[in-house]
């Protein structure tokens, strides 16, 4: 294989961390706005309560999911750190065993013993922290945690979302207010469906179906409740 070839090849899995993000922030701001709509529609509400209901779901979905992420990569991170911390101190208190330990990880890898160590000899001369960091923790700077962008991105990516259903209810007329909303949120949550398959590399047609499948029951459920407790009022 001639060398300059190797920097054509494209893999996914640098885009799968934010791609994740994206896709379950998006996802979930159509589906809950929009069983949100259906449900207070499907009690007979009035045009105005409905838009009103939205718009609360959004922002509060938004907020919720900003501060979920927030909260859950920040102890992601925290235990990074911590995990960070305890491997300089063993490499302050003995190089030597450290450096043994991680040419054992090469010569389980399938390296001759003597290679290993030559390699781990220079990746700790080179970076001693950062070459345990990505052999013993996993850790690196692409998969590092990232507290405050993680919630900006799921707390954008949800309102995103949020908005489609919500401009069918505001576009829609009165009366068919219900299946606009329905079939626009089942149409965007397939098109998210096969947008993130697309970039992701996966089978599209499994993942457009699994979406919108799940968003489809979620509405149903919600406007079948909201019937119920409208008709019980």
């Amino acid at each position: 294989m001639r060398h300059d070839r190797l920097h054509l090849e494209r893999h996914r899995f640098g885009s799968t961390t934010w791609l994740r993000a994206a896709v379950l922030g998006a996802n979930d701001g159509i589906v809950s706005t929009a069983s949100l709509l259906l449900g207070v529609a499907a009690a007979s509400a009035a045009p105005d309560v409905i838009l009103t209901t939205g718009v609360a779901g959004l922002v509060a979905g938004a907020m919720s999911m900003a501060a979920g992420e927030y909260v859950s990569v920040s102890s992601q991170a925290d235990s990074e750190q911590a995990d960070l911390e305890r491997e300089r101190a063993e490499l302050r208190a003995d190089p030597v065993l450290e450096q043994d330990e991680l040419a054992a990880i090469y010569v389980r890898r399938g390296l001759e013993p003597e290679v290993a160590r030559t390699v781990a000899s220079q990746l700790m001369a080179h970076d001693a922290l950062g070459a345990h960091a990505l052999e013993e923790l996993g850790i690196s700077d692409l998969t590092a945690a990232r507290p405050l962008q993680a919630s900006l991105a799921s707390a954008a990516s949800f309102a995103a979302g949020a908005v489609l259903p919500l401009l069918c209810a505001l576009l829609a007329p009165a009366a068919s207010a219900m299946p606009v909303i329905a079939a626009g949120s089942l149409g965007a949550l397939a098109l998210l469906g096969a947008a993130a398959a697309r970039i992701g590399g996966a089978p599209i047609g499994r993942a457009t179906w699994r979406v919108s499948a799940w968003g489809a029951l979620a509405m149903a459920v919600t406007a079948a409740i909201g019937a119920l407790v409208g008709a019980a009022v």
